[in-house]
């Protein structure tokens, strides 16, 4: 099979130990971003399988009509948002999907806390120009951290919250609060509550229709003036320019956020980057050897699995 993967920022993917299954295939690799119709229609033409890398590239039913070899699309972990199913359904193209471990983004989220409430960035910069200290952290102990989203990643960052002594609360669905309870954590009593008293207010919820700007600049104007809101999720649970327009405004006082809207973000063009409080990382989250293992192991054995004729 003619198998192209498209999106590896990093030139990542021959390097992992998992590349190996794809031996005895024509693999083609590509390490843009490319979104014009025309030139990703001509760059994917070839394909009789694409592995994709998350949501990076979005398959359309425009892109699909210029696709003709196209047979299979490993998705690396199970969101498919960003693909027209119906359209593949359509055309007779297979689309599989895996699962990853919650762990990678758990702990990049736990870090971005720790660097953003004791300004860890901002003072490594200070020391490398030649100055010594110049801000005043805070600690997290006794504290309360606010998760909001309770399932695997959520699950998690609350577990490190505990550890870290602080007071855990929980805002969700019915079914994110079910599982905090039954894990120990209790649930804020309503949002209000839940946004008011979070010191760090960390997002993991799942970007669908209906959370689609789901965080407003009313939830965050209710927030304390030096609270944290961490976002390692999706950008576009929030809604658009609110975040930015808080900040300014100051509550909440600092954010740090590992997404964005539209990603790649080159030449520091977004306005978050721009800002003094606001730790922004380049969604590295699910970013690391382990996790990439995983998911890109699942989706060349489903490769492999189409091409021997026996679907997984």
């Amino acid at each position: 099979m003619h198998i192209l993967i498209p999106d590896d920022y990093q030139n990542a993917v021959r390097a992992l130990d998992c590349f190996a299954k794809l031996a005895g295939h024509t693999v083609a690799i590509y390490h843009d971003t490319m979104t014009d119709l025309d030139t990703l229609a001509a760059r994917l033409e070839p394909a009789d399988a694409l592995v994709l890398i998350r949501e990076r590239t979005r398959i359309t039913a425009d892109l699909l009509a210029r696709l003709p070899r196209l047979k299979l699309i490993a998705q690396t972990g199970r969101g498919t948002t960003h693909i027209d199913l119906a359209a593949c359904a359509q055309r007779g193209i297979t689309v599989t999907h895996g699962s990853g471990s919650s762990h990678a983004t758990a702990e990049l989220t736990w870090a971005l806390i720790l660097a953003a409430t004791r300004f860890i960035p901002q003072e490594v910069a200070r020391l490398k120009a030649g100055h010594w200290q110049g801000h005043f952290g805070r600690g997290l102990h006794g504290r309360t951290l606010g998760v909001w989203g309770y399932g695997g990643i959520g699950s998690l960052v609350a577990r490190y919250g505990h550890a870290f002594g602080m007071r855990v609360i929980v805002w969700g669905r019915e079914g994110s609060l079910s599982r905090a309870r039954a894990d120990g954590f209790s649930p804020a009593l309503d949002r209000d509550t839940f946004l008011a008293e979070s010191d760090v207010l960390s997002l993991h919820v799942k970007l669908n229709a209906e959370t689609r700007g789901l965080v407003t600049a009313a939830d965050f104007a209710r927030m304390k003036p030096d609270a944290l809101f961490v976002n390692t999720s999706r950008a576009e649970l929030i809604e658009p320019g609110a975040l930015v327009g808080a900040l300014q405004t100051g509550r909440p006082g600092f954010a740090a956020v590992d997404v964005f809207e539209q990603e790649p973000i080159l030449g520091a063009d977004h306005p978050l980057l721009k800002m003094d409080n606001v730790i922004c990382t380049p969604h590295l989250g699910y970013v690391e050897k382990d996790s990439y293992e995983g998911y890109f192991g699942q989706a060349f054995d489903q490769v492999v699995a189409f091409a021997a004729g026996n679907p997984v």
